[in-house]
């Protein structure tokens, strides 16, 4: 298990260089990795920690170059949208983002995460998505009692699968 703290990126990340005003999912290399079958790891808090456990062999990741966006939706007294500003989050609000995402790694006990990184990962086992395996895992968790959440527990189980899924391929 780890963050790959010394690894490199995607090849196909090194093509690519500066900010982009695109969201995450709609960069170029995280849409060229789509096609060759990773997916961008789940954001949910109860997942915080999955690329960490995910099977080395099934991760890869790519710098964030992306901007996120805030929304301001203006609506009338009828709920009619009458206008909408986006404009980039400010740098407070997304180190906020971070620091809670980071407080979350830390209360599991795993190291702190690589900064700038965008996860992608590959289904494992039988699954043929992500979305598949994370289905899996919960059915799991759920016939051992265990809850979906960033927890000690819930990591563990989460790993030993992961472990177990990968090992039949």
């Amino acid at each position: 298990m780890s963050w790959d703290e010394d690894g490199t990126p995607h090849p196909l990340a090194r093509r690519r260089s500066g900010r982009s005003e695109q969201e995450p999912d709609r960069l170029p290399e995280v849409r060229e990795l789509e096609v060759l079958g990773w997916e961008p790891a789940p954001e949910e808090a109860a997942w915080v920690f999955l690329p960490y456990v995910w099977p080395p062999q099934a991760r890869t990741w790519v710098p964030d170059r992306s901007t996120h966006w805030a929304v301001d939706t203006r609506l009338d007294g009828h709920g009619h949208i009458t206008g909408v500003h986006a404009a980039p989050l400010p740098d407070p609000d997304l180190h906020d983002l971070d620091r809670e995402t980071d407080e979350a790694v830390a209360a599991l006990g795993l190291p702190p995460r690589p900064p700038g990184r965008l996860w992608l990962l590959r289904p494992v086992g039988p699954h043929t998505t992500v979305g598949g395996v994370l289905e899996h895992l919960r059915a799991v968790a759920a016939g051992r009692g265990v809850e979906v959440a960033a927890s000690a527990v819930f990591m563990e189980l989460v790993r030993a699968e992961l472990a177990a899924l990968a090992a039949r391929e």
